[in-house]
């Protein structure tokens, strides 16, 4: 069993829930390290005063924020300490919230959470309680030095925290310029429609893989046995012409097979998150 990264408690209300704290994804794409051209030896990474010239050590090393171009205000490891929050092994869920209320941008990195020694029931009944609910957990936890804002959810037979983004993280839409619908003629917009329809389909994430990272892969594994690598050929898409756009949405109906219906695979009937489609707010 993968390894836990956090063990504390759900606090809610006067209850505590002893839980562990598990990674859910998975990283598995190549690592790469930089080497010498000359001997394909490892390259070093050396912290340089900007000043002299000159390599510097760690214990020669303090923090400072750039207020200005140039200009710093240096912080000790005292005020790091008198910023800090209480280090608590506490997920304090201040709030149930209606998940359809939250926008999709706040989510991050989900965790798996997993019930403490001796807490198997009362996991289970929080678990089935949010459940039944309709709710979404909204809490905060303390992780490696930093406060985090969390989403704690059902999945299946699991509660999964998700790390969220406090609001003043996200980018004001007003700070973008973005085209208005009107001028959209029927025509285009049924056309339109029609593609979207044609190319619905059941949710299977098993059909959607990282062919760039398969084709890195493959050339590494050709490399090591002294080959050359089979890489299927892909054609290249042709931008849009904006003024032909009618035409390109004709072909692309046509390209279509007619009376294709897309198969639901056993992984797209699976139980998935509770957590409704969340409408998207500025």
């Amino acid at each position: 069993m993968p390894r836990s990264i956090w063990k504390g408690s759900i606090s809610f209300g006067l209850v505590n829930i002893p839980v562990e704290l598990f990674s859910a994804v998975r990283d598995h794409r190549p690592r790469f390290r930089l080497l010498h051209a000359k001997d394909q030896a490892p390259v070093r990474y050396e912290r340089v005063c900007q000043t002299e010239g000159k390599p510097v050590g760690w214990e020669e090393l303090v923090k400072g924020y750039e207020y200005e171009k140039g200009q710093f205000v240096v912080l000790t490891k005292d005020d790091f300490k008198t910023a800090a929050l209480q280090k608590t092994k506490t997920v304090d869920i201040l709030d149930f919230v209606d998940p359809t209320e939250i926008d999709d941008r706040y989510f991050e990195t989900p965790y798996y959470m997993t019930p403490g020694k001796g807490a198997a029931r009362s996991y289970a009944l929080l678990r089935e309680a949010i459940r039944d609910s309709k709710k979404m957990g909204i809490g905060k936890i303390i992780l490696r030095e930093t406060q985090h804002l969390a989403a704690i959810e059902v999945i299946g037979d699991a509660l999964v925290l998700t790390m969220m983004r406090f609001s003043d993280e996200l980018a004001d839409l007003g700070e973008f310029s973005f085209p208005s619908s009107e001028g959209l003629r029927k025509p285009e917009l049924s056309m339109a429609r029609q593609l979207v329809d044609n190319l619905s389909a059941g949710w299977d994430p098993a059909k959607y893989t990282d062919e760039y990272v398969k084709n890195l892969m493959r050339i590494i594994d050709a490399k090591l046995k002294g080959r050359k690598p089979k890489l299927e050929a892909r054609k290249t898409r042709q931008p849009a012409d904006v003024v032909d756009l009618m035409a390109r949405l004709k072909a692309s109906l046509e390209a279509r097979p007619k009376g294709e219906t897309p198969r639901r695979t056993q992984a797209s009937k699976r139980k998935g998150s509770s957590r409704p489609r969340s409408k998207r707010v500025a």
